[in-house]
């Protein structure tokens, strides 16, 4: 990873693939960092032609933590200027969960700096005030190790937690390192957040990858974006938690590279 101060954000970031290919950057879930997409990098490396960017929202992995309140907004406006800083005109922007949320931010406010979006497990509005006041809580009495095993839980089936307890630690590790001041402001944005007037308006090229099992962005949240959104596609897989990227990340790769290519082969015309 490169840490590197675009204006005051403090973003970290790493870039991959040919310079002149065309962009795809991927945005982190509450709670994890930039190793989230490692098993969706082989299945683009492969195509041989992207440039992928991969950050971190501010207070997560080793991005600095933003001064003053932290919105979803502001979070937009942090990867527009990281694309600015990168000379990236346009993207592909694959967010899952409050990637997701600020990738649908960007759809809905700056569509001229996408080719598309990928909206994996994630929603227009995510929990409810009382969840995510008691999620603040438990994170302000006791850090991120408080809500480790319960947002673990969440993220990931028991049977794929059972099979792959690798996996499963290093997820758990990501949200334990996380900053606890910047989880809390992260959580403070996505309780804020209320894009569902908002979503209809959208008119890039959009991907939502939802998951029956999700109990964190429950699957009828990914169908009410696909239902909101003229012209969405919508893959919903049968067999995984809130990171299908990570849990059925065949399934999900599959999906990612035909969007790319669709999405490129628009561009050009």
């Amino acid at each position: 990873m490169i840490r590197d101060a675009v204006g005051d954000t403090g973003i970290a970031y790493r870039v991959d693939g040919p310079r002149d290919g065309p962009a795809l950057v991927f945005s982190n879930s509450l709670g994890t960092d930039h190793r989230l997409w490692d098993r969706q990098m082989p299945a683009v490396e492969e195509q041989e032609r992207f440039r992928v960017v991969q950050y971190e929202a501010c207070g997560h992995g080793v991005s600095a933590l933003l001064r003053g309140p932290v919105t979803i907004e502001r979070l937009g406006r942090d990867l527009t200027a990281l694309l600015d800083h990168l000379g990236i005109e346009r993207a592909v922007v694959c967010g899952c969960s409050l990637g997701g949320v600020i990738a649908l931010w960007l759809a809905v406010n700056r569509p001229e700096r996408l080719t598309g979006v990928v909206l994996a497990n994630t929603g227009a509005k995510i929990g409810t005030n009382e969840s995510w006041d008691a999620r603040i809580a438990a994170v302000r009495a006791g850090g991120t190790a408080a809500v480790r095993d319960q947002v673990v839980g969440r993220f990931l089936t028991p049977e794929f937690r059972a099979r792959d307890p690798e996996t499963t630690a290093l997820i758990a590790g990501m949200i334990e390192s996380t900053n606890s001041d910047g989880y809390i402001a992260a959580c403070e944005a996505l309780r804020a957040t209320d894009l569902r007037a908002d979503a209809s308006r959208v008119r890039v090229p959009v991907l939502i990858v939802g998951s029956e099992r999700d109990q964190s962005t429950p699957p009828e949240l990914a169908r009410e974006l696909h239902a909101s959104i003229d012209g969405s596609e919508l893959v919903m897989i049968a067999d995984a938690a809130h990171l299908s990227n990570v849990e059925q990340s065949s399934l999900f790769n599959a999906a990612l590279v035909r969007f790319l290519v669709r999405s490129e082969l628009h561009e050009r015309n």
